[in-house]
């Protein structure tokens, strides 16, 4: 293995023209490059990237290559582009989209506190960019403030992929266990048992990440042992309003619930984190909502006998990433109150048929109304207390059913920006039921997401 000594800025490389090094981590350097005269312009700044293997540990090598075959197979706004790379080279390297701006790292260190709303509107933004890489059937499993880019355009990039999971590719750290596993600060206690592949495990780094952003503390410290890192199978962190007493309780909830030391006891996927951060009034508080203290000796207690079994016996399997479409939001169009029975009966059936047997199915259902010239706000409020009404007995076992009413002057815009917006997987709604037939044709064929038009059979009649 050769050396990586620092290039030295002038050089050429790969047909790149080394500029200054402007990181230098751990495991890596960073070079500012630019394209030499032969090579086409990408339209944006660059950096090179180079493991750093002066020190012999073929991790490093390890890590490159997982990253560069993720940056690979991910686009989108959260992943940096990958320009061009050399795997045959000693030490290799590679060449990707440079993110200007700064990370959520810079923001920690500034010594105020970020108010709470501006808390909840990077969660949103984190949460989504985590959720289009486990579209991509990725996960990321290194995620720490450092590694989350705030771009000048509003974007947010996640960087370092270097312990990276990707069901398309052989996972090159499999087996891999304890605290090499992951960042202490921030990784999920099924990685220190070396589960990997389970999206919410990013989902327990995120709610790390803003409980750290809301109070200047790491939800289980930065341990530096093996048994300070195995902590976390069994223990809750102090909820954050111990420390910060006017976070919201609905916040506290949901920060608790990302960090649960079960998997399963987190949220489904990132989606469903990013719609409760967006819409507080639908989050379901518990006791611990409002606690200042940890969960009770004795539910730590069982937590504590179960993860010794664990750690003493055989590690859990690896589990593929989950098929998001088992989680999925749906949207369930609901018209006005003077839509026809028939019609309210056959989206109930047809939103039932969807959430199907899909334990941790999200369904929201919404209405559209029309400003007219007064009393727009009375209207909306009557037609929210009429559609809870409608929904109750939708909400099965595992499923949370939410509703919501809309003031739009289109209500095909306003359903199709409210299914983007939430990441809405399915769409149900009646064909000619909603407002006018153009609409459901509207929704129907500029949807990003599966679009169900439902028709009331002749003469089907509300029997429940």
């Amino acid at each position: 293995m050769s050396s990586a000594e620092p290039l030295a800025p002038g050089s050429r490389l790969g047909g790149f023209l080394i500029g200054d090094c402007v990181h230098q981590g751990a495991h890596a350097r960073l070079y500012r490059v630019q394209c030499a005269e032969s090579q086409a312009d990408p339209g944006c700044a660059l950096v090179l990237k180079q493991p750093r293997t002066d020190d012999g540990d073929a991790a490093d090598l390890r890590r490159f290559e997982v990253e560069h075959q993720t940056l690979r197979v991910l686009s989108g706004p959260h992943v940096p582009r990958l320009l061009d790379a050399e795997d045959a080279a000693q030490p290799p390297w590679l060449v990707m989209e440079a993110i200007e701006g700064a990370s959520l790292q810079q923001r920690l260190d500034q010594p105020a506190l970020p108010a709470v709303e501006e808390v909840v509107g990077l969660g949103v933004a984190l949460a989504q960019a985590v959720h289009g890489l486990h579209q991509q059937h990725g996960v990321h499993l290194g995620l720490r403030p450092d590694r989350v880019r705030l771009t000048n355009e509003g974007r947010v990039v996640l960087l370092g992929y270097g312990l990276s999971w990707h069901a398309h590719h052989p996972d090159l750290h499999a087996g891999l266990k304890g605290a090499e596993a992951g960042e202490a600060g921030w990784m999920a206690p099924e990685q220190l048992l070396g589960v990997r592949g389970d999206p919410r495990s990013d989902i327990f780094a995120l709610g790390a990440i803003l409980y750290q952003l809301l109070t200047h503390e790491l939800p289980h410290g930065l341990p530096d042992s093996e048994a300070g890192l195995r902590q976390r199978l069994w223990r809750e962190p102090p909820p954050p309003r111990r420390w910060r007493p006017e976070i919201p309780a609905w916040l506290q909830e949901v920060l608790l619930r990302c960090l649960a030391p079960e998997p399963a006891q987190r949220y489904p996927s990132a989606a469903h984190l990013a719609f409760d951060l967006r819409h507080p009034q639908q989050v379901r508080v518990t006791a611990r909502s409002e606690s200042l203290q940890p969960a009770p000796a004795w539910t730590q207690w069982r937590r504590w006998w179960r993860a010794q079994r664990l750690l003493h016996g055989a590690a859990p399997a690896v589990r593929p990433a989950r098929v998001l479409s088992e989680v999925p939001i749906v949207l369930l169009a609901v018209p006005p109150e003077d839509t026809p029975t028939e019609t309210l009966h056959a989206l109930r059936r047809a939103a039932l048929r969807v959430l199907g047997t899909r334990p941790g199915a999200r369904l929201a259902c919404v209405t559209v109304l029309v400003p007219t010239a007064r009393g727009d706000s009375l209207a909306q409020r009557r037609q929210l207390a009429a559609l809870q009404r409608w929904a109750q007995g939708l909400e099965g076992p595992g499923h949370q059913t939410s509703c919501h009413v809309l003031m739009a002057p289109d209500v095909a815009t306003a359903l199709l920006d409210w299914a983007q917006r939430n990441a809405v997987s399915d769409l149900v709604l009646g064909a000619g039921a909603v407002a006018s037939e153009g609409v459901a044709v509207r929704v129907a064929r500029q949807a990003a997401c599966n679009v169900q038009l439902v028709r009331a059979a002749p003469g089907e009649r509300l029997t429940g």
